[in-house]
């Protein structure tokens, strides 16, 4: 598997880049783009996977650093990847009793609202100067990368039991723990501080149609001392209510089939390829590795955002 790895992410980098490299934009036909764009979803869906964390966070960096498409167009498409992705993943989790509606309502209300908000400020600013789009998407990269290079997840937080709004909004549960048959009981602590994290994390997603399971995770986990598990879980589900960004970008007309359609189905399809990957890799592998490609994604940006 580790034979594999290395080619992969060889097309995944320089793929892009062969072929953008180009000043001349029409020297393809626009079903070529939209073959390239569907490779590299595809490939971008499998590395999502493999390091838990979405293919909606690698795809506008990488598709708006190195495709030829406004930052628009790909910000909506992102929100929409992120808004299927985790409307299909929602249900299931809700079934296994992993993701948690009392702990999702509260948090994504508070990142829908500001996601909105996001969106807006994001197509006005885009609007006075793309450059301050592309500048303001490599720092948040950089911020993501520092994210995951420092965080250290626990699968079961020491909390506080005694959080007068986590009992407020009888935040809790139970579920079964699939790895060893046990019931585990569960709260939440820090509430308002976690709460208040949500607003700055949909603000960012309405901003950058990245979605948000890159923040949420974070926020639910450590903040708030959620189990990983029901963090991830209700991650997924809060994304299907912060990206309602997405149909503003769809009513500005900022979501262009071309790049919707070839994105999603590519990340779907590689989506699945990863999860029949995951139990043969090692996830810190995977995660140095995409660690590597958003730092370069980063400084594009940055690149971009100058105009060099």
């Amino acid at each position: 598997m580790k034979l594999i790895l290395p080619p992969i992410l060889g097309l995944l980098l320089l793929m892009p880049q062969a072929v953008f490299a180009q000043t001349d934009t029409n020297a393809l036909p626009w079903w070529g783009w939209a073959f390239l764009l569907f490779l590299t979803s595809f490939l971008i869906g499998i590395f999502g996977v493999l390091a838990g964390i979405g293919g909606g966070v690698l795809f506008v960096p990488l598709v708006s650093s190195f495709f030829p498409f406004h930052i628009d167009f790909v910000r909506g498409a992102g929100l929409f990847i992120a808004l299927s992705s985790a409307l299909a993943a929602a249900p299931g989790l809700l079934k296994a009793n992993l993701a948690s509606i009392k702990l999702a309502f509260p948090a994504g209300l508070i990142a829908s609202a500001f996601s909105l908000v996001g969106a807006m400020l994001g197509l006005w600013l885009s609007a006075l100067n793309p450059g301050y789009i592309h500048g303001s998407l490599g720092l948040l990269i950089m911020i993501i990368v520092g994210i995951m290079f420092f965080s250290k997840r626990t699968d079961y937080p020491a909390v506080n039991p005694n959080d007068k709004w986590a009992a407020f909004f009888n935040i809790g549960g139970t579920y079964i723990e699939g790895t060893t048959g046990k019931q585990i009981q569960w709260t939440v602590h820090r509430t308002l501080p976690g709460l208040f994290s949500f607003s700055l994390v949909g603000l960012l997603a309405g901003m950058f149609g990245m979605g948000a399971g890159w923040a949420n995770v974070p926020v639910l986990n450590l903040i708030m001392g959620a189990p990983v598990k029901v963090a991830v879980a209700t991650s997924g589900f809060i994304l299907s209510i912060t990206d309602s960004a997405a149909w503003f970008y769809l009513n500005k007309g900022a979501v262009l089939p071309l790049v919707v359609v070839p994105s999603m189905v590519g990340i779907i399809l590689g989506s699945r390829i990863g999860a029949k990957l995951l139990p043969k890799v090692e996830p810190g592998l995977i995660r140095m590795i995409l660690m590597v490609v958003l730092l370069l994604a980063g400084l594009r940006s940055f690149v971009k955002a100058f105009g060099i």
